[in-house]
């Protein structure tokens, strides 16, 4: 069964500032889809999620991400939040072929003050997680396999290295750690990604 897949990061001793700073490295770090014609969209809230939006906007493709930043740094606030959704490129099964295809992203930032109900500061939910996952049913579903979780261990290990204090978690939505699912899918032999 697909779950959502998504990459956390807790920054220690944040304050709006290092919230801001840190999601602007985030969104400036991000590899965007290059095959994409679709526009992202940049939502911000305050002091809760169920709030409706402070503001919101589209940017077009191709993205100029320069954008965005002007705005969160125009919002940047104690109470807010900055989710925005955008596309990456990742292998993906359609009728009867893999394809390389922009794939929805999102990426949330969560100032201190902000009721999210998580722990975290910084979040990227990168949609199910069957895209990063052995497909056995699927024709040459191993190189496909190999290459998304390339794409999303790449991004893990940059981001480490622009946050190497914070505390980093790859889960899925229903609370299972991701690294223990797929290992798990790895060892069955029939799903082994040589």
């Amino acid at each position: 069964m697909s779950d959502q897949l998504y990459l956390s990061y807790r920054l220690h001793s944040p304050t709006p500032q290092i919230i801001v700073r840190g999601y602007e490295k985030l969104l400036k770090a991000f590899p965007y889809s290059r095959l994409t014609k679709r526009a992202s969209t940049l939502h911000v809230t305050a002091v809760t999620v169920g709030e409706p939006p402070l503001f919101e906007d589209s940017y077009p493709a191709p993205l100029v991400i320069d954008n965005v930043l002007e705005a969160i740094r125009e919002f940047a606030a104690a109470d807010v939040s900055f989710a925005f959704e955008a596309w990456w490129d990742l292998w993906q099964f359609d009728k009867d072929d893999w394809q390389v295809a922009p794939a929805r992203v999102t990426l949330t930032a969560f100032a201190p003050e902000f009721e999210a109900g998580l722990e975290d500061d910084l979040r990227i939910e990168f949609g199910i997680d069957a895209l990063f996952l052995p497909q056995p049913e699927r024709p040459n579903y191993v190189f496909m396999a190999q290459s998304n979780i390339r794409s999303l261990l790449h991004l893990v290990h940059q981001l480490d290295a622009m946050f190497p204090s914070a505390d980093r978690m790859l889960w899925t939505e229903s609370g299972e750690n991701f690294a223990v699912r797929l290992q798990e899918a790895l060892s069955t032999p029939e799903s082994a990604l040589q």
